[in-house]
C-alpha cells in the first residue's frame, strides 16, 4: 500500500506544470472530447508505465542490492533537481489527427512520457519497492489526477495554480525518499 501511495503522490506532483499536462491543455482546446482524452491518456500512461516498471524491477533484481540503494536514493535526489526545471511546450501536430481523438491522445502521451521526468521517477519507485502492479498503478493514478482536472478546467486551472509550489514540493518529496535511502 505505502508503494500505491508514495508512487500517487510523487506523480501527482510532478505532473503539475509538466510537458503532459501542457499537452492535455493542447489537446481539450483541440478537440473538446475529455472522455475519450482521458481514455487515451489512461493506455497510453498503463503502457508506459507497465514497461518501464517492470525495467525498474528488473534492475532492482539485476543489480546488487548494497548497491542499488545508493543507486537509487542517489537518482531521487538527482531527480528533485530535474523538477525545479520548467518543462517548455512544445505544441502538438496536425499529422496525429488522421488517428482520432482517442488515438492521438494515446500515441502522444506516449510518446511524451517517454525519458520525462515521471517515467524516471517510475523506474526508481518500481526499483524500490520491487512492486511492479502497485506502482505502476500509483503512477498512472497520479498521472490521471494531475492531467483529468485540465480537461474539465484547463487554462484556468493552469492559470490560478502556483506551478512553483508544486515544484518544489515535487523535488521535496523525491529528495526526502531519496536522503530516506540513504539513511535508511
Amino acid at each position: 500500500m505505502e508503494a500505491l501511495l508514495v508512487s500517487t503522490l510523487t506523480v501527482t506532483l510532478a505532473e503539475i506544470g509538466d510537458k503532459t499536462q501542457l499537452l492535455s491543455l493542447c489537446l481539450i482546446l483541440k478537440f473538446r472530447q475529455p472522455l475519450q482524452i482521458a481514455l487515451g491518456i489512461l493506455i497510453a500512461t498503463l503502457l508506459n508505465h507497465f514497461a518501464t516498471a517492470y525495467f525498474g524491477v528488473w534492475l532492482a533484481d539485476a543489480i546488487d542490492p548494497n548497491y542499488l540503494q545508493w543507486g537509487i536514493s542517489l537518482s531521487f535526489i538527482v531527480l528533485a533537481i530535474w523538477l525545479l526545471i520548467p518543462d517548455k511546450d512544445e505544441g502538438i501536430s496536425d499529422k496525429f489527427d488522421k488517428l482520432g481523438v482517442f488515438g492521438a491522445t494515446t500515441l502522444l502521451f506516449f510518446l511524451a512520457e517517454l525519458g520525462d521526468k515521471t517515467q524516471i521517477a517510475t523506474a526508481l519507485l518500481a526499483s524500490q519497492y520491487q512492486s511492479l502492479i502497485w506502482v505502476t498503478l500509483g503512477t498512472t493514478l497520479g498521472m490521471l489526477a494531475a492531467n483529468l482536472p485540465i480537461l474539465f478546467l484547463g487554462e484556468r486551472l493552469l492559470n490560478a495554480l502556483p506551478l512553483q509550489l508544486f515544484r518544489w514540493l515535487a523535488a521535496g518529496v523525491a529528495c526526502l525518499i531519496g536522503v530516506l535511502g540513504l539513511v535508511w
